[in-house]
């Protein structure tokens, strides 16, 4: 009869074998899932990026925006056009034909809603509630894609960085750039809006005829998209600026 520690030992390896398999095939898996989800900062630091991801990345990148200037093209010449047609159906205190339908849209579309325009019949209004809620989803996208687009961004920096100091350890390297990135990021939002703060009290001054006080506070009401109404842009021209300054303000 055969010795029960040479059964055993004869037995083990085999039975062991499909188990090892799959462990390493799991291992690979989860590389594999790591490899595709990962921050493109952890996979360069680790070594284990390709050479050719930030390029990558900017195809990507750049293929969004695309998508993203194509939904907003689509949503402010369709609205321009609804609106322009149901002008008659609109009150307010009016410029151009043109004008007013586009400021309509960009104010409809980031919520703003200074009430100096609105719908007064039942189709303006339920053309109006359309297009607030297509606007919020628009918007919900415009800054989903511009969060990426900046997180994406500041990873291909970072490889570019990287490869530039070679000398520095990886824990190191991240702990300056964490440093950086937090106070780059504050420093741009503070200048970004005091840009915006500026260019829109400065407008409303000197186009709309506006006191510094009730300049400054039409410009806050618009930033916060408060909206009361009692002050807003209204001069054909005030509203062309208005347009690309709300939308300057959305992005």
């Amino acid at each position: 009869m055969e010795n029960p520690n040479n059964l055993k030992e004869s037995l083990l390896p085999s039975s062991l074998e499909p188990s090892h398999g799959h462990h390493q095939k799991a291992v690979v898996k989860r590389r594999f899932r790591r490899c595709r989800s990962a921050p493109l900062t952890d996979r360069v630091v680790n070594g284990d990026g390709p050479a050719s991801s930030s390029e990558t990345m900017h195809r990507s990148m750049n293929l969004s925006l695309t998508k993203v200037a194509g939904f907003l093209s689509i949503y402010l010449g369709v609205g321009v056009i609804c609106f322009y047609a149901l002008e008659p159906q609109i009150a307010g205190k009016k410029t151009s034909h043109v004008v007013d339908a586009f400021y309509f849209c960009v104010v409809t579309m980031t919520t703003v809603g200074y009430g100096d325009l609105f719908p007064e019949s039942v189709l303006a209004k339920l053309v109006a509630c359309a297009f607030v809620f297509l606007g919020m989803a628009l918007v919900g996208i415009i800054l989903s894609e511009g969060a990426d687009y900046l997180v994406e961004k500041q990873e291909v920096l970072l490889v570019s960085t990287l490869h530039a100091h070679q000398k520095l350890g990886p824990s190191d390297f991240m702990k300056g750039i964490e440093t950086n990135k937090t106070a780059y990021k504050c420093l741009l939002v503070f200048i970004f809006l005091l840009v915006l703060i500026i260019t829109g009290t400065t407008f409303l001054a000197l186009v709309e005829k506006l006191d510094f006080v009730d300049a400054f506070y039409c410009v806050c009401a618009t930033i916060t998209t408060l909206g009361y109404g009692d002050r807003s842009f209204s001069t054909e021209a005030g509203r062309i600026f208005a347009v690309f300054w709300i939308l300057e303000i959305g992005r």
